[in-house]
């Protein structure tokens, strides 16, 4: 953790506030050059996380989170390299931002010269980000949350999902306007500098090498949108050499009441169902997921372990605590909810997990994509009918 200078600390922080209530970027700009001086990207960061921790909404940082960017980029200090090793997760998360910085200009030419086709599929291409912020949502969080900062889990992913939706919309063409566009560039382009100017620089300082290789095995499942190459699948390999990791292998049977099955059966069995199934134990930690072909929602190995509310963008929060608060005291057992999510149609179900005496062990979500269910009519009744 980094030592903030207590003077420096307060002096920005009665900054950001009175950003909230008027006082301008220019203002704020000035200010913070005459009175503060350089900072570090890991003095903003202890900053920020310091407001969270003395009760400021991250919803209200989330929303002036551009403002405070635009105001430390004059006085940010640059004081970490991306490491110099190719396998890291940072300098990949840097390779992805370059590609995407690419796919940004040519959607900004392609808007100015009108052209509708490029537009779509430049958007297309764009919509990659998704699966970038889910390498950070997933791989990269965890991490620091470990490391009690939970700060860019709370703030960043909300405004993940603010691309999300526009990324949404803007795939809309009679949504789509030029405003939007701009808007959704520019916050893409935001985000690449919150990224590497205060982000990365604060989970360097935090994260340990053995802990980027289980951050990089984590990446390697969820997969990189914006790189390829058989360079890259050998990363993980490396690291994992490098570093000394090993993956500790699980035998034996596992005796149930109905029969009994071995490690490897039991987890192929779970792995072939029609549903991605995760299991959150009764201290609110998720503790197993299944590893189905085409899960609907991303999920790797850095989750175990990770509080199921820290899983879900802030907006989500309040559901997700009803449901758990409703299973553990009784007055609910399972909660039902489906969405449109792109071409799939998807049901997401929550049960409430209890033993014999109705003593309550956790929660079990199932998810399922039931596009195809929905469009069944008449009946099956022999494998011959099967084409």
């Amino acid at each position: 953790m980094a030592y903030v200078d207590p003077r420096k600390r307060q002096v920005v922080a009665d900054i950001i506030r009175r950003l909230h209530t008027g006082l301008t970027v220019e203002e704020a700009k000035s200010e913070i050059l005459r009175d503060v001086g350089k900072l570090t990207s890991a003095e903003i960061t202890e900053i920020e996380q310091g407001l969270i921790d003395e009760g400021v909404s991250p919803d209200e940082i989330r929303r002036f989170c551009n403002v405070h960017a635009l105001l430390f980029e004059s006085a940010l200090e640059q004081t970490f390299a991306s490491p110099e090793a190719p396998s890291h997760p940072v300098t990949l998360l840097k390779r992805e931002n370059r590609e995407i910085e690419k796919v940004v200009a040519a959607l900004r030419e392609s808007a100015a010269l009108a052209d509708a086709k490029a537009v779509e599929a430049g958007l297309g291409r764009l919509r990659g980000v998704i699966g970038h912020y889910a390498l950070k949502e997933n791989a990269l969080f965890p991490s620091l949350e470990k490391h009690a900062f939970p700060g860019p889990s709370k703030v960043m992913w909300s405004k993940h999902n603010e691309v999300r939706e526009m990324l949404k919309k803007a795939s809309n063409p009679t949504q789509r306007t030029p405003d939007l566009m701009k808007t959704l560039l520019d916050e893409v382009e935001g985000m690449i500098f919150k990224e590497e100017s205060i982000l990365y620089p604060a989970s360097l300082e935090r994260i340990s090498a053995p802990e980027w290789v289980e951050i990089l095995k984590a990446c390697d499942q969820i997969g990189f949108p914006f790189l390829s190459g058989a360079g890259l699948h050998s990363t993980l390999a490396e690291a994992e050499n490098r570093n000394g990791a090993s993956v500790p292998e699980r035998t034996g049977d596992i005796d149930m009441p109905t029969g009994s099955l071995s490690v490897g059966e039991l987890t192929a069995l779970l792995d072939v169902l029609p549903v991605d199934i995760t299991f959150v134990d009764a201290a609110d930690e998720v503790k197993y997921f299944s590893q189905t072909k085409d899960r609907v929602f991303v999920r790797a190995t850095s989750v175990l372990g990770r509080k199921v509310q820290n899983c879900h963008p802030p907006q989500s929060l309040k559901k997700v605590t009803e449901i758990l608060e409703s299973f553990r005291e009784g007055s609910r057992d399972h909660a039902d909810f489906w969405i449109q999510l792109k071409n799939q149609f998807v049901s997401i179900r929550y049960f409430a997990v209890r033993d014999p005496e109705g003593h309550y062990l956790g929660t079990l979500e199932v998810t399922q994509d039931i596009t195809g269910a929905r469009a069944l009519t008449g009946e099956r009744r022999l494998l011959s009918d099967v084409k």
